[in-house]
């Protein structure tokens, strides 16, 4: 009796506690390998029993370790590798199966595609990248050697090829860059019968289906059909009775944070993508909406500091360049700071508790700025900032400011008088604590907000330039004051 085929085994997927647990498990198997084999090598070093014995252990190893990688899905493989120094990274990315080559290196950082291009041959990079689809190549393309992006090109249909070479034209941070070409198209004259024969006929439906896109002969979009509309309607009804004309439409030269804005407020799961003539070239679908967000996300946080996006394990020479000039000028408005109090040195010399309070003017009014440079980047972010709301924003944010900075400076003249003995050091204090939290305000918002005016990203360094505005005018602002009242 013949048994029937058992079902292809499908990776299973961790969650992220669970993928912790597994690269844990991938290190102490490679620390244990490494161990072994460092013991074997010492002891019977010189010996070709010794060689066999180092082969046997390694081929051991190894086995346990692609055991382990093979059951896991390409998304876990990536974090895996993400997370692993440059030498391990490439001893696992040599046990992945080749089945999933492809589908990690679209998993992976940047970052860290890079390196694991490198590690592969010209025949190893064509066999992993010559079944993607081309919104995906193109993706890859970049990092590819050209050669084999031009060897792939050759074994892809003239519409794929064309596909390729207009989603490589895009900028990289526009929506045509993301956009994927795998979607369903059916005319609008036919009966809903004939669009259920149409799609069960397909191998399967492109991922994140929940509309089918109604064009005519020249792919002009007319409207849009939800598959649960197409479920629930008269197989009769033809599609044209039952479709939607009222639906959102990106164009590939939108920006892909706007998509990712539009896609958040209209709680889309895809989106058609349409060129100037009205013609219907592709979609992009919430997986791409959700990369675009992580990244920008991402992005800003490293741009706050200074930093740009970079391999965790990376070369101390590579992290210098990428670290050491936002550091460098740190240490330049420091010193302004620093350069600053120390034209007060009368001041401070004949009334000390001024050095241990002048910190916490500066420190408040730091940490008041960032939340106001937050909210402001945030907003910028979102498009919800335009000319006609700006000096309604910036007036609140001044008076919100002002009014926390009251509540707080209370207390913290409070805290000055009961250390100090000193009314009148209260008042300074109370006054000159206001004051630098609206100036952190003030440099929170227009920092952004010109940086964005000249087009450049308005995170980058943000964090930098406040810490030199408040520390400065809270320096100056707090001794100034003091040598104009108390001396």
């Amino acid at each position: 009796m013949t048994q029937p085929a058992a079902a292809p085994v499908t990776p299973r997927r961790l969650d992220p506690e669970d993928a912790q647990h597994a690269l844990a498990e991938v290190q102490e198997r490679l620390r244990r390998q490494q161990l072994v084999e460092d013991l074997v090598h010492r002891q019977e070093q010189g010996d070709d029993k010794a060689s066999l014995v180092e082969d046997l252990v390694h081929r051991q190893h190894e086995a346990e370790l692609k055991a382990l990688v093979d059951a896991l899905h390409p998304a876990d493989i990536a974090f895996i590798l993400e997370s692993l120094p440059k030498d391990e990274r490439q001893t696992v990315w040599k046990l992945v199966s080749p089945e999933h080559d492809a589908d990690v290196l679209l998993e992976v950082e940047d970052w860290v595609r890079e390196s694991l291009i490198e590690a592969m041959d010209r025949q190893d990079l064509v066999a992993a990248t010559g079944n993607m689809d081309a919104d995906e190549l193109a993706d890859l393309a970049p990092d590819l050697p050209p050669d084999v992006v031009a060897e792939v090109q050759k074994g892809l249909t003239e519409e794929e090829r064309a596909q390729l070479l207009e989603a490589m034209g895009y900028p990289e941070d526009s929506v045509g860059a993301i956009m994927d070409f795998e979607m369903v198209r059916v005319r609008e004259d036919v009966t809903l019968e004939v669009v259920l024969r149409y799609l069960r006929r397909l191998h399967e439906l492109p991922d994140h289906t929940d509309q089918v896109f109604v064009v005519d002969r020249q792919d002009k979009l007319q409207g849009v059909l939800p598959l649960s509309r197409l479920l629930v309607s008269e197989p009769e009804t033809e599609v044209h009775a039952v479709m939607s004309t009222d639906f959102l439409t990106l164009n590939p030269l939108d920006s892909d944070a706007d998509a990712a804005g539009a896609f958040e407020r209209y709680d889309l799961v895809s989106a058609p993508v349409m060129d100037d003539q009205g013609r219907l070239i592709g979609r992009v679908t919430i997986a791409d909406v959700v990369d675009v967000m992580r990244e920008d996300s991402q992005e800003q946080a490293l741009s706050r500091a200074g930093l740009q996006e970079e391999d965790i394990f990376a070369p101390v020479a590579m992290a210098l360049r990428n670290r050491a000039p936002w550091l460098l000028f740190n240490l330049c408005t420091a010193a302004t700071a620093s350069f600053v109090a120390s034209r007060f040195e009368d001041t401070v010399s004949h009334i000390v508790i001024l050095a241990f309070l002048m910190s916490i003017v500066a420190g408040i009014g730091g940490n008041s700025g960032n939340q106001t440079m937050t909210m402001i980047i945030r907003a910028l972010a979102m498009g919800r900032i335009t000319g006609r709301n700006l000096w309604q924003l910036v007036k609140r944010e001044m008076m919100v400011t002002f009014m926390v900075g009251l509540c707080g400076s209370v207390v913290a003249a409070l805290f000055a008088w009961a250390i100090s003995d000193s009314i009148a050091i209260a008042v300074v204090m109370m006054a000159s604590m206001i004051c630098n939290m609206l100036v952190g305000a003030s440099v929170g918002v227009l920092v952004p907000m010109v940086r964005a005016r000249f087009g450049k990203d308005p995170a980058i360094g943000s964090s930098v330039l406040l810490t030199f505005a408040t520390d400065s005018l809270g320096f100056f602002i707090f001794l100034g004051l003091a040598t104009v009242f108390l001396l």
